[in-house]
């Protein structure tokens, strides 16, 4: 593939940095994230209902975390391994455009269809 989304060292490094990012925050919601208490005495009924609604999407927010990770770390591997650009699924090279808009992306467009 050539190289259209420019040094792909450079790109290598964003990702890698993109990853540690994920990883702090995922570390620094992890109390977000913990089941509620169901104790009636110290908090009402109300407070628990917002608590578990934000425990909920503390959660969620961590799976749409994780599944990026995911993505970067796959995408860091198809760099190393050479295969960065090209279509897991019919070998053909992704179109640089559809690269810059999301560097994660291992399908050309029509394949991803």
């Amino acid at each position: 593939m050539t190289d259209a989304y420019g040094d792909m060292s450079k790109l290598r490094a964003q990702l890698v940095a993109r990853l540690r990012a994920l990883s702090d925050n995922s570390e620094s919601t992890a109390d977000n994230r913990r089941p509620v208490e169901l104790d009636q005495t110290s908090v009402g009924r109300l407070s628990r209902m917002d608590a578990m609604q934000g425990q909920a999407m503390a959660v969620a927010t961590e799976q749409r975390r994780r599944d990026e990770a995911r993505r970067i770390e796959a995408t860091i591997k198809r760099i190393d391994e050479g295969d960065y650009g090209y279509c897991t699924a019919c070998g053909e090279e992704i179109a640089a455009k559809r690269l810059a808009a999301d560097p994660t992306v291992s399908m050309c467009i029509r394949c991803a269809r």
